[in-house]
């Protein structure tokens, strides 16, 4: 019996990737790697996972939590080889990470708002590391539209929000005033940057998820133009602006129930 045989999958997976960055006859891309350079994929990874969801195929889904795996996997045999920890060691902060956050599943603690003490247990977490502000910790590299709304999160949880609907809603016609005003390409540059975030708040107090609401849109987009590139014949250059707009209407009829 060979020794894949016998090993748990995981095993066998650390065991692939830690003689692929083996000096001593490993795979020459893998060992010129380190966190930096395999950062780029590890995100690309995450989303091609959150595709597989949106498309609900069960086998794509596995494959793609596959190669996610390998990125968590292939991060920690970096840092084995570098002496700074270990694929256990990974395994071992995240179980104590969840324990110590639900305090009502595995502690004797008893509550009727699970959020607010998650959200508490994070706070003192990350007070514990030392003075921090009510926006510190909130990842730079988040896609732009998730990391406006988990700012303004923050913020809210100091008080620093609109109490209704009303004013996030006007800030959005506050804010396309001052890009129609802007003078400049540096000051269009921010005021869009502005009304791109007063959206994001006004979705934010209607309870929308920003982020997922714009990927939809985007995948709606694609589709839609597809279907006018079919009814075009395949293309759509050379057709005038009003033949566009007529199959733009025809495939949005199409999709009515």
């Amino acid at each position: 019996m060979s020794d894949a045989a016998v090993q748990s999958p995981i095993t066998r997976l650390l065991a692939i990737m830690a003689k692929l960055r083996d000096p001593d006859g490993g795979c020459e891309w893998d060992l010129a790697q380190n966190f930096s350079t395999i950062a780029p994929y590890t995100i690309e990874e995450a989303y091609e996972v959150a595709d597989a969801i949106a498309g609900g195929r069960p086998e794509v889904i596995c494959d793609e939590l596959g190669d996610l795996l390998l990125q968590v996997v292939f991060h920690s045999q970096i840092a084995t080889d570098d002496g700074l920890f270990g694929f256990d060691d990974v395994a071992n902060a995240i179980s104590d990470k969840m324990e110590r956050r639900h305090p009502h599943i595995f502690g004797d603690s008893q509550t009727d708002d699970v959020r607010q003490q998650w959200e508490q247990i994070k706070a003192a977490e990350r007070a514990a590391d030392g003075p921090v502000g009510a926006l510190d910790g909130v990842a730079l590299s988040l896609p732009a539209l998730l990391r406006a709304q988990k700012l303004q999160d923050r913020a809210a949880r100091v008080g620093f929000d609109w109490p209704d609907l009303e004013g996030p809603r006007d800030k959005i016609a506050e804010e396309l005033a001052e890009v129609a005003a802007a003078t400049s390409d540096a000051e269009r540059h921010e005021e869009v940057g502005d009304l791109l975030l007063a959206v994001v708040n006004y979705a934010r107090h209607l309870g929308v998820d920003s982020e997922t609401a714009l990927r939809d849109a985007n995948a709606k987009f694609a589709r839609r133009f597809a279907a006018m590139e079919d009814l075009a014949g395949g293309s759509l250059a050379g057709l005038s602006l009003d033949a566009q707009e007529s199959h733009w209407l025809a495939v949005k009829a199409s999709e009515r129930p």
